[in-house]
């Protein structure tokens, strides 16, 4: 259940408890996101493929925080599902922020792109580009009316040259020019594309098996540098997480 007085929402903009939509939320960074948010004061619509380990988040959220959260199973490349997370948001008065941090490293172990299986290249296209925008644009309408603001997750495998990176860093970078135009056609809402940095993730574990990635922050540690992004309202644009970090607040 809900607190019976909410606390002040990080945007300060109505009594109300902002909704933030936030996929790939069962782990992983969507998860320290989701935490940091609702600790903040977000209501929470939150999606992830793995339905057991959603829910065990969703339990752990609400219990943490006081607040229900909807959690809805799905795959973000299906549009019956990102409609369901549409719907959901609406329902709960409308999402201000919308956080597209579902996605998939590709083939893995990391092939070179002359190896790179075609039909593996079109699913990480799909669902680290088509699927955020294709849900970006579900929402938009009602971030307008918010000003409200959309946060995608990238890499610095969009813009550098890492081998064995190729197919998952020329998706990221085409979510990245998707972003730049989208802020370039949007006054009304702001748009973020930011890069995390090296996490201790599964899916940067699945990026190099069998190594140990123990020297690799957790995501916790950056959720701060979101939500000061978020909470201050910066203009629209490429950022990076340890650029973001509010003073007095390290890895």
């Amino acid at each position: 259940m809900c607190r019976a007085a909410p606390r002040p929402s990080v945007e300060g903009m109505n009594t109300q408890p902002p909704i933030a939509v936030v996929t790939g939320a069962s782990r992983g960074l969507g998860l320290a996101l989701a935490d940091a948010l609702a600790a903040a004061g977000y209501r929470l619509v939150i999606d992830a493929r793995d339905s057991v380990a959603l829910e065990t988040a969703a339990a752990s959220l609400a219990s943490r925080h006081g607040w229900r959260v909807t959690a809805l199973a799905g795959d973000i490349a299906d549009p019956a599902h990102r409609a369901a997370l549409a719907v959901a948001a609406a329902e709960l008065g409308g999402a201000g922020l919308l956080i597209n941090n579902a996605g998939t490293l590709g083939a893995s172990p990391l092939p070179a792109i002359a190896d790179y299986p075609p039909a593996e290249l079109l699913d990480a296209f799909d669902r680290n580009v088509v699927a955020p925008v294709a849900l970006t644009q579900l929402l938009l309408p009602g971030l307008r009316q918010a000003g409200g603001a959309v946060l995608c997750v990238t890499s610095d495998a969009a813009i550098e040259a890492y081998a064995g990176w190729g197919g998952y860093g020329a998706a990221k970078a085409a979510l990245e020019q998707a972003c730049n135009v989208l802020a370039a056609e949007e006054s009304a809402v702001r748009v973020w594309w930011v890069d995390p940095g090296d996490l201790r993730t599964r899916m940067h574990q699945q990026a190099f098996p069998g190594e140990d990635i123990s020297d690799r922050p957790l995501p916790e540690s950056v959720a701060p540098a979101f939500l000061h992004l978020i909470s201050q309202r910066l203009p629209s644009g490429r950022y990076r997480a340890a650029d973001l970090r509010p003073a007095g607040v390290t890895a």
